[in-house]
């Protein structure tokens, strides 16, 4: 019961740090803008919170320098290492996902290197690496004595269930709307044979919304007086405008 109220706890954490992680990185160093990130409209991304588990339990329970006696040093090694090519297969999983099942590109590596179907690629598998390095390091004795802070607190079962029960209470109620909005968008995008690209999708809205000096929601970056389905007539015209003039350059 105390493992799995800290795996529900570290599903939080690692949703609401990788939203913020993804919020920078789009201002900073990707779009130069404050983008909502994900298809969910509050501050979580389940795909980091169930990364973070999934390192917990390796870091927590795979040990190869008992299993076969090896030295700590290289225990850390191949355990680093398999958590980030576990994080790469989450991520790749997770992006064929959104494709085939709703028509929706979440990110998009096209423009890196030997990155496949601009799901995955080489750079950000480094970086997931990374992370799992620190996360082993420095995350897993913290995330530990939290375990262990939970086998032996009072105060427990009134206070982390509740909390518990806010979160994912309020992320059930996210999740069906944003469901509603995906469903839209899948439709749209089978009707007219495309990939929709949710980001390219979002600063459309943005820059319609801007030029037509209405007010731009960072939380809800759907609603706007204009229907979604004319905002999406918007984005396939344009998408297909920038095909034919990369097609007349080419030429």
């Amino acid at each position: 019961m105390h493992f799995f109220l800290c795996l529900c706890v570290l599903f939080c954490v690692g949703s609401t740090g990788g939203w913020i992680l993804e919020l920078v990185f789009r201002r900073f160093f990707s779009s130069k803008k404050w983008i909502n990130p994900g298809f969910l409209v509050g501050p979580y991304l389940p795909l980091y919170g169930f990364g973070v588990m999934i390192l917990f339990l390796l870091s927590y329970c795979v040990q190869f320098n008992t299993w076969f006696n090896i030295p700590d040093w290289a225990n850390d090694i191949i355990v680093i290492v398999i958590m980030g090519i576990v994080m790469t297969i989450i991520e790749y999983i997770a992006g064929i996902i959104f494709i085939k099942g709703m028509g929706i590109k979440l990110w998009d590596y096209s423009n890196r290197k030997w990155n496949i179907q601009g799901i995955i690629c080489p750079l950000f598998s480094f970086f997931w690496t990374l992370i799992a390095a620190g996360f082993h390091f420095f995350l897993t004795p913290l995330f530990t004595r939290l375990l262990a802070w939970f086998e032996n607190a009072s105060t427990l079962y009134a206070i982390v269930p509740f909390i518990l029960g806010l979160f994912y209470g309020v992320l059930l109620v996210d999740f069906c709307y944003s469901l509603k909005i995906t469903t839209r968008i899948k439709q749209f995008a089978k009707e007219h044979k495309i990939i929709v690209r949710y980001e390219e999708l979002k600063q459309t809205i943005r820059e319609k919304q801007i030029k037509a000096k209405q007010k731009f929601s960072f939380i809800l970056p759907f609603k706007s007086d204009i229907s979604l389905s004319e905002h999406l007539t918007n984005y396939f015209n344009k998408k297909k405008e920038e095909f034919n003039n990369s097609v007349r350059k080419k030429k």
